[in-house]
């Protein structure tokens, strides 16, 4: 299995810049130790969502009687969603009305830390899709820690990104997250196709022999 691939899908999907603006006004009013708990629980769910989706993800879909195939392709078309989503520079897991939702809650003083920062606009279906798929080609059990450890990364990336919220705010500007969402809706675009495709041809083998 390529082990490049997954690190890429997940850092275009995750994309913890374009969080940035969202970590800034749910957070606002917020201590500096409230700001740091908040950071440090969204990075580690975030670890957590990946971890969990590439040890358990396969086995759910599997008790359901769903091929991987069908996912593969499912999992595809929500990907190319995500990237659509995030060539209009918008972070491919947003909802209007879960931002809405973590608005409200950061009104009321609640922590926003899991819902909606890390679930669904750090990490969500297109997250736990791209997971599943890429786990179902691993052949050795280092492949699948591999993955794991992915989840490291992608926490440790949230953790970094959100404590300099201020500063990238500061020097990329909107236009600048902007710019980079885009990019990263671009790369997320070209694996949801070639995810897609490898499903449809398992799905129908006649479409490999055109």
């Amino acid at each position: 299995m390529d082990l490049i691939k997954p690190l890429i899908a997940l850092l275009a999907i995750v994309n913890p810049v374009g969080v940035v603006p969202f970590f800034i006004h749910f957070t606002q009013g917020f201590s500096r130790e409230q700001r740091l708990r908040t950071i440090r629980v969204a990075s580690f769910t975030a670890f957590l969502v990946v971890a969990i989706s590439a040890l358990a993800g396969l086995r759910i879909i599997e008790f359901f009687g769903i091929s991987i195939a069908s996912f593969q392709v499912g999992g595809g078309m929500l990907l190319l969603i995500s990237a659509l989503q995030m060539l209009q520079a918008q972070p491919a897991e947003t909802r209007k009305e879960d931002v809405a939702e973590g608005a409200s809650k950061a009104d009321g003083g609640a922590s926003i830390a899991v819902v909606p920062l890390t679930i669904p606009l750090l990490t969500g279906p297109a997250t736990i899709s791209t997971m599943v798929i890429y786990a179902q080609k691993t052949r050795h059990w280092w492949e699948l820690g591999v993955l794991v450890g992915y989840g490291v990364v992608i926490g440790v990336a949230a953790f970094l990104a959100l404590s300099a919220a201020g500063r990238i705010a500061r020097m990329l500007g909107q236009t600048g997250i902007n710019i980079m969402t885009r990019l990263m809706g671009l790369i997320l675009a070209a694996l949801a196709v070639e995810i897609m495709a490898d499903g449809l041809v398992k799905l129908f083998p006649a479409l490999g022999q055109a």
